[in-house]
């Protein structure tokens, strides 16, 4: 079979050959402006651009969606009844549960409840598709961990007291009002 390649001739366009030394310039003059507007800064004093992160604290916003923790009601249980809706609604499928069966008021309840804090891109899908508030994104962002095992997550570990979380979850409540 014959293949014809057909040559198409194009203008040249004036600038084309300016464009990526233009675009260098561009970057170099943002990064100095950066510069010395940091050094004038420094200069009189002013410490405000950096957070020296051990000894200070980064304030963060009401809104801030940090790991996915699941709630403990007064009674130490936790709230989740294992419908696994959030394991669902999970697009990096980090959450798995294998749920188990009581004789309490609750019918099901998680056997066992794992995230992987790894592969967690922390959207809050699983918030948004639990129908009993059993698992919220808290404020905790600093996760770290040596080693692939330290980033997986037990229901033991994810439990957090009503209490602690009062704070969010009235947010949440207040901003879904509106």
């Amino acid at each position: 079979m014959a293949v014809r390649i057909v040559k198409v001739k194009r203008p040249t366009q004036p600038w084309s050959s300016m464009r990526p030394w233009w675009a260098v310039v561009v970057g170099l003059w943002v990064s100095t402006r950066h510069f010395f507007v940091n050094l004038g800064r420094f200069l009189r004093g002013s410490q405000d651009f950096t957070v020296h992160f051990p000894e200070q604290r980064f304030v963060h916003p009401p809104a801030l969606r940090g790991m996915p923790v699941l709630v403990q009601m007064e009674n130490g249980k936790e709230r989740c009844v294992a419908c696994g809706l959030c394991e669902w609604a999970c697009p990096t499928t980090c959450i798995t549960i294998f749920p188990a069966e009581t004789n309490n008021e609750v019918e099901r309840y998680p056997e066992v409840f794992d995230i992987d804090m790894s592969r967690c891109m922390f959207c809050g899908y699983c918030e948004e598709a639990c129908p009993e508030e059993a698992i919220v994104m808290s404020r905790q962002v600093e996760i770290s961990s040596y080693s692939r095992q330290g980033s997986l997550w037990h229901k033991e570990d994810l439990l957090v007291p009503i209490s602690q979380l009062k704070t969010r979850i009235d947010y949440l409540r207040s901003h879904y009002e509106r």
